[in-house]
């Protein structure tokens, strides 16, 4: 009986019932296009990584020898433990672990190094691979927020197709009240009220998730290739095909489906636990359950207004979906744009502004050191090469007498702040890092000339400032001289572990000069919380001085500027000289490959692939932030689709007292308006305080982000919900204004 009442309800009703076979398609068709988005998206972070920083689970570095080894391949949960020999060097080691069960990493790796007799700071996690697994160590202070915030937008957009879908289904059940209380008068018990509903649910849904999910899949390799295009001029980007995992197709599947027996469920259980008395006198109608006036609405719009007011209160649980997501959606777009912009801004202060007239082309030279690369003085005789730079990196610490370090640097603290890890001390003295910048010759004596001082190739020049270690804006630095002023040499050791500074021999190293000058080169030199005292040496003088065990970085660079830098003042300048800047990567890399390992990079093309990225990150991170905003929007075409059914005597009873047809439009517009004005007036003022302490922590001017802010796509964003807003209730009001409303009182069991 109860199959032939739904086939034949379903038959007889096409158009009731093709809401919520509409809600179910974008259910389904949302859902696979979540899952799918979001598995790729999860899929290149992870191959990525894995190009960039490794595989490696976990990290043990140090004087690991076999037994030690064995002791850590012998650890329950460790699957591998393989030594990797390019990071390895002298007696340290660097062991790569895996494990068999990540969750417990940040508790394995501890008790590995207290098993193996190795220090705590010896062994590491992959906090960047562990966080894409969602693994999160205490210990890590990194803001790792990106890929949860996915994870947290999936499961929001999840709980609104719920409640999409969950609305279609009580709009349609609410027009059977009274049907379904005839029938429990006559026998049918709650239960078999819940299983009609529900079988109706599977009968309705089935086809619509199915299309839904493979049409989901479709869209999401779309998108997905459209990204591609969009990033195509990016250099050594990473491609990865289209990936598609059974589980996420059974995941959408399940997921569609208990969305769907969920939204149907819950009306269906509210019907049956009405008496069959309650259900007779249903008269479908919305009821204000504590009448309140809308004041505002009546102020704006007079009577309009406050009927207005009242029809949103007594359906404020119906449209309670819509206001969410779009309050999501707006706060999620905005804080998205805005949060690019800053980003923008910070790296074109930090990197392209302030490197502008540092270099135009870096090539790396990989493992190579700068007193074994010969090809100096052919890079300079290149075409096109005004100047040219190479050196390399090394660590050493440094000692300073007290009485050496500046009257400024004591008033501000003296190393107060400094970490124990960075600036250790004795009763006379402190043991500072003293990073070495080594130049090859030419560029070392042109350093000399640049700040005044006798061009030689016998000692160290010091770069002798710091910024003031009580002032946290690094964009307004104030600068302080590091040391008294110049010393005739600096006692240096090279350790090539901490642990080693102890054994190491001290060098006395002769100081031509400390200066606040640095080379032009592409460096970021003694960051604020390292307290470092940089040094400067030519490729001749490490020569002589060099220790086998030093810790010194595998890379050699080449820093070079074009010479006819005069191009970017013309209209299209960035093109003439990114053209030149070619030109010399093509003469580099036939100079270099031959004998060496490269990677060259072009500033231009650089700040171009950037934009590039961001464009992209910008365009799946919109994806995201939009679903929400079609799911609300979705919710209030299905709810003003059920206008006639729902509203039907409440505008019959208002043209009974004279209320004329523009009257109910303009009542319609007040709803549209207040449904789509709200949660923008909910997210402006969190979005505002959200970016000031974005723009505070960041130390940029406000005035300086309103310049750039991305108030036009904000602007149509909210212009296109608005106008999808507006298009529901257009629809949903002329479907009212063309029924019949005079019958409605004149029969009230006309639903």
């Amino acid at each position: 009986m109860w199959k032939d009442y739904s086939s034949n309800y379903i038959r007889n009703n096409r158009t009731l019932t093709l809401s919520v076979k509409i809600a179910a398609l974008i259910c389904a068709l949302l859902l696979s296009l979540l899952c799918s988005l979001f598995y790729n998206l999860w899929v290149y972070e992870l191959e990525h990584l894995k190009r960039e920083e490794g595989d490696w689970q976990g990290r043990v570095t140090g004087a690991v020898d076999t037994d030690m080894l064995h002791v850590i391949q012998s650890y329950a949960n460790v699957k591998k433990a393989v030594i990797n020999e390019e990071l390895s060097a002298g007696p340290d080691v660097v062991v790569d672990v895996y494990f068999k069960n990540m969750r417990t990493i940040p508790d394995d790796m501890p008790r590995i190094a207290k098993l193996a007799g190795l220090p705590a700071n010896a062994v590491s996690c992959h906090h960047s691979l562990l966080n894409l697994y969602l693994i999160r160590d205490p210990d890590d202070s990194a803001l790792r927020w990106v890929f949860p915030f996915y994870t947290a937008i999936m499961g929001i957009s999840c709980l609104s197709l719920i409640l999409i879908i969950h609305n279609a289904f009580a709009v349609t059940m609410h027009t059977r009240i009274r049907q379904f209380g005839i029938f429990a008068s006559i026998g049918a018990s709650p239960r078999q009220i819940r299983t009609c509903l529900l079988q109706e649910a599977a009968a309705l849904c089935a086809v619509p998730i199915a299309a839904g999910t493979v049409l989901g899949i479709t869209v999401s390799m779309g998108i997905l290739e459209g990204i591609d295009l969009m990033l195509t001029d990016i250099k050594q980007r990473l491609v990865l095909p289209f990936a598609y995992h059974p589980l996420i197709l059974l995941i959408s599947l399940l997921v569609s489906a208990a969305t769907v027996w969920i939204s149907a469920w819950i009306p269906a259980w509210k019907m049956s636990k009405l008496t069959p008395l309650e259900a007779i006198r249903n008269t479908g109608e919305l009821h204000l359950k504590r009448k309140r006036n809308s004041r505002i609405l009546s102020f704006l719009f007079k009577t309009e207004g406050e009927l207005a007011g009242n029809a949103l209160k007594a359906q404020k649980s119906s449209l309670r979906t819509a206001t969410m997501s779009l309050i999501f959606s707006f706060l999620a777009f905005f804080l998205m744009l805005c949060f690019f912009t800053i980003t923008a801004i910070s790296q074109e202060e930090t990197y392209f502004a302030k490197y502008q007239d540092a270099w135009d082309v870096m090539v790396t030279v990989k493992d190579t050191d700068i007193d074994t690369f010969e090809e100096t003085e052919a890079v300079q005789k290149i075409s096109g090469i005004e100047s040219s730079a190479v050196y390399q990196k090394a660590a050493a610490k440094c000692r300073i007498a007290a009485d050496e370090l500046s009257e400024e640097l004591l008033a501000a603290g003296g190393f107060d702040y400094a970490k124990e890890e960075y600036v250790s001390s004795d009763s006379e003295s402190w043991t500072v890092n003293a990073p070495i910048m080594i130049l090859d010759d030419a560029s070392f004596l042109e350093y000399c000339r640049q700040i005044g001082t006798n061009p030689r190739l016998d000692g160290a020049v010091i770069r002798n400032l710091i910024q003031d270690p009580a002032e946290p804006n690094f964009r307004k630095q104030r600068i302080l001289p590091y040391l008294t002023g110049t010393k005739p040499y600096s006692l240096l050791t090279f350790p090539s572990s901490s642990e080693d500074l102890a054994e190491s021999q001290e060098l006395r190293l002769p100081v031509l000069a400390c200066t606040q000058e640095v080379p032009v080169l592409r460096e970021e030199y003694g960051t604020l919380d390292l307290y470092e005292l940089v040094h400067f040496i030519p490729v001749s003088l490490w020569k002589e001085i060099k220790d086998g065990s030093v810790l010194l970085e595998n890379d050699t660079y080449i820093r070079i500027l074009a010479a006819d830098r005069t191009k970017l003042t013309e209209p299209d300048g960035t093109d003439k000289l990114n053209v030149e800047l070619n030109t010399i990567e093509e003469n580099l890399t036939e100079l270099l490959s031959p004998s060496y390992d490269t990677e060259i990079e072009n500033r231009i093309q650089d700040k171009r692939s950037n934009d590039s990225m961001f464009s992209g990150m910008q365009a799946i991170l919109s994806i995201f932030c939009i679903l929400p905003a079609i799911i609300g929007i979705g919710n209030i075409f299905s709810y003003t689709l059920g206008f006639v059914r729902l509203r039907k005597r409440e505008f019959a009873r208002y043209l009974s007292v004279g209320l004329t047809p523009a009257g109910m439009k303009k009542i319609f517009r007040i709803e549209a308006l207040v449904i789509a004005g709200r949660p923008l007036l909910i997210t402006l003022p969190v979005t505002v305080l959200t970016v000031a302490l974005f723009l505070k922590i960041s130390y940029i001017e406000p005035m300086l982000f309103l310049r750039k802010a991305p108030l036009l796509p904000i602007l149509t964003f909210v212009l296109a919900i608005f106008g999808f807003v507006a298009l529901a209730y257009h629809i949903g009001a002329k479907k009212m204004l063309e029924s019949s409303l005079i019958d409605s009182l004149r029969d009230d069991t006309v639903l």
